[in-house]
């Protein structure tokens, strides 16, 4: 213990020196952290602009105007403006915690039971393509994801591949190509003289595009004008990519929400399947379950053989795990035990017809209040328009009107979003419109 008292006497000694001495130098100045903090590597990183359509949330959140009105994001409401948990989906998860199942991890391709229900609602059950092993399906992140991974395959084994988009088109399509490395160019889609469909415009630039090219469709209601081709320009477009040797990427984000039958809103892939072609094509079950938080989707490839499919398949997979290596789980059980189960899947078709006639009606209710109020202009494109969106054709100056004076938020392209709009609201947005048109 003594030696111990010593050693501990020769240290405190030691360093009352060390004291001594600093204390004599001169002393240095005070750092200044807040320099030292402010020099960060980040310091060029440019602020990024707000997303074009979730922004429009964060604003509709952040005003106290009582008549506020939120038209931007897709997002189905009741007649409440409340979000909606369809019934059929309740049931469903009623029924999967009956059965106690675990939370392991899904195969990188996810559950076999929701990539067969999801071929089948897009082919057909039975259907030739299926039979023959021909299809490559790999469970995705919703829409956003499954294009994602699409773009990666583009990138990876279509190498030199442009990817054409409709002009105008949902806006993130461009940011998911572009972030992969993948040069996109635009074709001609919307008509402004009459709200319509430019045909010609359409044919002509895919006309144009260099064979190998990749033309993005969307498969139903295109979004953001609404405006789909006929039957018989589905069948032109069609011929006109086998004969120009262009390759179909399909987003089919609302089937069965559209007009609320699944066949239906199938119709364009299914076509371009008989005729020949390969396609690929990014799913979604945010809209037609109401599963937008679940993020359920899937990437589907339709190629001309098996041993090409299973070739696919096992890039894709490759792909997926370096994205985000395996899929979500509740999700795709709520969406395969919903397909896969009779009973539900009748019921489910009951419910979409619901949300598809609902927003059938206030768009007919909008039209006319606004032919009511403004008889002079033609009102007529909002009931010949199709799925959740309507074009407006409104500028960005009298967007701002809408937001600024009304409170009424959409995206600055003038699409409003009529699954956010209930029967009460109408003659509200209608004299929005109206003073927009007629003072700005």
């Amino acid at each position: 213990m003594l030696q111990i008292a010593k050693m501990l006497q020769n240290v405190s000694s030691r360093a009352a020196g060390a004291r001594h001495v600093f204390s004599a130098r001169p002393v240095c100045s005070r750092v200044n952290f807040q320099a030292v903090r402010a020099a960060s590597r980040f310091a060029d990183v440019a602020q990024a602009p707000p997303d074009p359509i979730l922004g429009v949330s964060e604003a509709f959140r952040a005003s106290t105007n009582p008549n506020k009105l939120n038209l931007g994001v897709g997002a189905y409401r009741d007649e409440d403006l409340k979000p909606v948990v369809l019934n059929v989906v309740k049931k469903a998860e009623g029924n999967i915690f009956s059965r106690n199942e675990n939370k392991e991890y899904l195969s990188i391709e996810g559950l076999e039971g929701f990539r067969r229900a999801t071929v089948d609602l897009l082919l057909g059950q039975g259907h030739p393509a299926i039979q023959e092993g021909r299809v490559a399906a790999i469970q995705s992140l919703s829409g956003t994801g499954s294009l994602r991974v699409g773009a990666a395959f583009i990138a990876r084994f279509l190498k030199g591949a442009t990817v054409y988009i409709s002009n105008p088109t949902w806006g993130n399509h461009r940011n998911i190509f572009g972030d992969e490395g993948v040069e996109w160019k635009h074709y001609r889609y919307f008509d402004a003289a009459t709200v319509g469909l430019d045909f010609k415009g359409l044919t002509e630039d895919l006309t144009a595009a260099p064979p190998g090219s990749v033309v993005l469709l969307h498969g139903c209601a295109h979004n953001p004008t609404g405006v789909d081709p006929t039957p018989e320009q589905w069948a032109a477009i069609a011929d006109l990519c086998k004969e120009r040797n262009l390759l179909p990427f399909f987003d089919v984000a609302y089937q069965g929400f559209a007009t609320g039958d699944l066949d239906k809103d199938a119709f364009a892939p299914r076509l371009f399947v008989e005729r020949g072609l390969e396609i690929l094509v990014s799913q979604s079950y945010s809209k037609n379950l109401g599963l937008y938080g679940e993020r359920v989707g899937a990437l589907v490839m339709v190629v001309q053989d098996k041993e090409s499919a299973t070739r696919c398949l096992s890039q894709l997979k490759r792909l997926a795990r370096a994205l985000y290596s395996n899929p979500p789980t509740h999700g795709a059980k709520i969406a395969a035990e919903v397909v896969n189960n009779k009973e539900l899947f009748d019921e489910w078709k009951v419910e979409m017809r619901g949300m598809a006639g609902r927003i059938e009606r206030v768009r007919g209710e909008l039209q006319a209040a606004l032919e009511a109020k403004c008889p002079q202009k033609d009102w007529s494109f909002i009931t010949r328009q199709i799925g959740m969106f309507s074009f407006t054709g409104l500028s960005p100056a009298q967007v701002d009107n809408m937001t600024n004076k009304h409170a009424v938020y959409m995206t600055r392209d003038g699409r409003i979003s009529l699954a956010g709009l209930n029967s009460a609201k109408v003659e509200y947005l209608a004299d929005a419109i109206v003073d927009s048109v007629r003072n700005c």
